[in-house]
């Protein structure tokens, strides 16, 4: 089967600039800083803007019963204050899981966050974001809404991929997604099959047959 081809769409001048603009700086920050807390500061300074429209700051009030949702939710946008599925693997190599956990955070809160069904800016994002989390990240990769995956250190995805929604990467061993291929809705690959010792995985050239 042929490749899909996409359209070449792009938001108005003004918010392009923006979204650009925005990915630009967290991608100087990802660079810049690699400390798992100082990480983790960022990525709450960018989620309490876009969840509650407003800079992180201020006291918060945990004497009042009737605030502590808010609290609640405040607090669970610092992913110190949270923990993942695959933070409990044994296998999980904890000082690279700690400096990728908070990317990895802030890349599923974008994703349930009022701007995560902007496909154009949520392709860059995410290609921003993979390159500081992946093992490879490679160019002109489109990666939709809802994908997941396990550790992220242990995940290749070369030149030109596509990966639909909701598709599970369990990179707890090495995945390489070659060049060109595409991923349907939903599919799940696994690396491991109990033995987290075998060879890496590589994927078979995927193509997503909608007929």
């Amino acid at each position: 089967m042929e490749d899909e081809q996409y359209r070449e769409l792009k938001p108005l001048p003004d918010a392009e600039a923006a979204f650009i603009r925005w990915i630009a700086h967290l991608d100087i920050e990802f660079t810049r800083h690699h400390n798992p807390a100082l990480l983790s500061e960022i990525v709450r300074d960018e989620l309490h803007q876009l969840y509650l429209g407003r800079p992180h700051g201020g006291k918060l009030n945990f004497t009042m019963v009737t605030e502590l949702p808010f609290n609640v939710l405040q607090l669970t946008l610092d992913p110190r204050n949270i923990t993942l599925e695959a933070e409990y693997y044994t296998d999980v190599d904890e000082e690279k899981y700690a400096r990728v956990k908070p990317l990895i955070w802030f890349w599923r809160m974008f994703d349930r966050s009022p701007v995560g069904l902007n496909h154009w800016l949520g392709f860059h994002f995410r290609a921003m974001l993979g390159r500081h989390i992946f093992k490879h990240m490679g160019r002109d990769v489109k990666i939709f809404h809802d994908v997941e995956f396990s550790f992220g250190y242990n995940l290749t995805i070369e030149d030109r991929c596509t990966i639909h929604q909701h598709v599970l990467l369990d990179d707890r061993s090495e995945i390489v997604v070659p060049a060109g291929s595409s991923i349907p809705d939903y599919a799940r690959v696994d690396s491991h099959t109990g033995d987290i010792n075998h060879a890496p995985t590589r994927l078979d050239r995927l193509r997503e047959d909608r007929a």
